[in-house]
């Protein structure tokens, strides 16, 4: 039986393949400077200092294994799971802080020193994300891939990574942000 709604496997390839990017980078940036990841994990004061720090310890390898499972179709869909689930539990805790009020915290998602603040922006950007795992992990069209397609998903993986790339730089700095919308 043909489930309801079946995705063209390029888009879930090219979905997963953008996930599994973002999720490796982030994984990598993390532990690059762990300290710094853990004194972000700190400062949104939903746990004890040492559950953060045990917090801060292993999210990047869960975050790095959620983006090695997207890559393969076998595991896909735990790997969707899984980061569905990363972005859901961070999300949910920048959102408790932006409802406290608390908007000057280092996000403690992008490369050490990258001072990216809390934000509705960065909420949006997850819920965007989390509808990327839905797609790579949503059944799929049977139909044969020829070898334009791998060309396809590796071009619409980057291309959606860039997207991503893009929209961060330009959130970035909420102040530059809310200065352009303000200005004639």
């Amino acid at each position: 039986m043909m489930p309801a709604f079946a995705a063209d496997p390029v888009l879930g390839h090219a979905a997963a393949a953008a996930l599994a990017i973002v999720l490796l980078a982030g994984a990598w940036h993390k532990l690059a400077d762990l300290d710094a990841f853990t004194l972000a994990v700190e400062r949104y004061r939903l746990l004890g200092p040492a559950g953060a720090r045990v917090t801060a310890l292993l999210l990047p390898p869960v975050e790095a294994l959620a983006g090695l499972a997207l890559l393969h179709p076998a595991s896909r869909a735990a790997g969707a799971g899984l980061a569905a689930a990363i972005l859901l539990l961070v999300t949910g805790a920048v959102a408790i802080n932006l409802l406290r009020g608390r908007r000057d915290i280092d996000c403690g998602c992008g490369a050490p020193g990258s001072g990216r603040r809390l934000s509705w922006i960065l909420v949006a950007r997850n819920a965007a994300l989390v509808a990327l795992c839905a797609l790579a992990a949503a059944p799929e069209s049977p139909r044969e891939l020829v070898w334009l397609d791998g060309f396809t998903t590796a071009f619409a993986a980057l291309a959606l990574w860039a997207v991503y790339g893009a929209v961060n730089e330009l959130f970035s700095d909420t102040q530059r942000f809310s200065a352009s919308r303000t200005e004639p």
